[in-house]
């Protein structure tokens, strides 16, 4: 079996508004990079076999990280799974699934990410989640 990643956070934001935060590629733009890796762009084609392209690029050497994939379910503001593979990798294909689940507080987000080649890339990929959802936990922060 494969190596995969599970992460829970609690979220101060309705189900609905936090599904937006991860369709919507205006407020994708707030978010959706790691540590201090800049985001240059985002496109989305929000749907049921649409395909999305991010692109960050790291500060310090400039090196340029292009991840796609295609909307495999798409059932708002319940669940969303996507393919998830790098340009430089693409054989490398793994699976992200969000579920969002309303709380008395907002919304519990499971992100779960499977497939991955080895555990090394699931233990990078763990981190970056990880950093990538503190920022969008701070985006519902003082609201």
């Amino acid at each position: 079996e494969k190596p995969s990643l599970s992460i829970v956070k609690r979220i101060r934001a309705a189900p609905d508004r936090l599904f937006a935060y991860w369709t919507d590629p205006a407020l994708m733009a707030r978010w959706f990079c790691p540590g201090d890796i800049v985001l240059r762009s985002v496109e989305t084609d929000a749907r049921p076999g649409g395909r999305f392209r991010i692109v960050m690029q790291e500060k310090d050497d400039g090196e340029v990280h292009d991840v796609s994939g295609t909307y495999q379910v798409f059932e708002p503001p319940q669940r969303l799974v996507f393919t998830w593979a790098w340009i430089t990798m693409p054989e490398r294909e793994s699976l992200v699934a969000l579920e969002f689940r309303p709380v008395d507080e907002g919304t519990e987000l499971i992100l779960t990410h499977s497939q991955f080649a080895d555990e090394a890339a699931r233990d990078s990929h763990r981190q970056g989640w990880s950093q990538l959802l503190d920022k969008l936990v701070a985006q519902f922060e003082g609201e």
